[in-house]
């Protein structure tokens, strides 16, 4: 298995900002990620 560039703790934060309306988008841009990798 693939070792994740992001912490636990990263990946709960980036997901508690798209909870509080953070578009998609911007979440990707902000932490280097491409929409595709999170839209899955």
């Amino acid at each position: 298995m693939k070792k994740s560039k992001f912490t636990d703790s990263q990946i709960i934060a980036i997901l508690k900002q798209y909870e509080n309306g953070v578009p998609v988008a911007e979440l990707a841009r902000e932490h280097g990620v491409s929409t595709a990798l999170i839209d899955t």
